[in-house]
């Protein structure tokens, strides 16, 4: 994949903490930059691909939106965890997860597009 499509994220950030590999998609990227310039300020990456032997995917009875490089969790909170979550309906992002209590506060957004989608929940 060719990062310097994306110019306010590095691979790094999206690098599995199990395998150390970025299997994000293009498409993905592409609607998450969109947000970014759209939002206007850096957005921290705490989780992005992570393969279907990550310990949090292997939990799973299938792997989920981040082991299809399809998703990321973002640091955030207060009112830019509102703004951003505005402009992540308006870009049309079909799974977002919202925690925003205690400590470790973020947003999961993803753009799966199997049911049920579009989809909201908190953690």
């Amino acid at each position: 994949m060719d990062w310097s499509k994306y110019p306010n994220f590095s691979e790094s950030e999206f690098k599995c903490k199990h395998c150390n590999k970025a299997e994000m998609q293009p498409n993905f990227m592409g609607k998450l930059q969109h947000l970014r310039n759209a939002y206007g300020k850096p957005m921290v990456i705490t989780s992005g691909y992570r393969c279907p032997d990550h310990p949090i995917e292997a939990k799973k009875s299938t792997p989920g939106a981040h082991a299809s490089g399809q998703a990321c969790d973002i640091a955030v909170q207060g009112t830019d965890a509102y703004n951003l979550l505005k402009l992540a309906f308006a870009l049309d992002f079909t799974g977002i997860g919202v925690q925003q209590k205690g400590g470790g506060r973020f947003i999961h957004l993803d753009t799966l597009r199997l049911p049920p989608r579009p989809n909201v929940w908190s953690y």
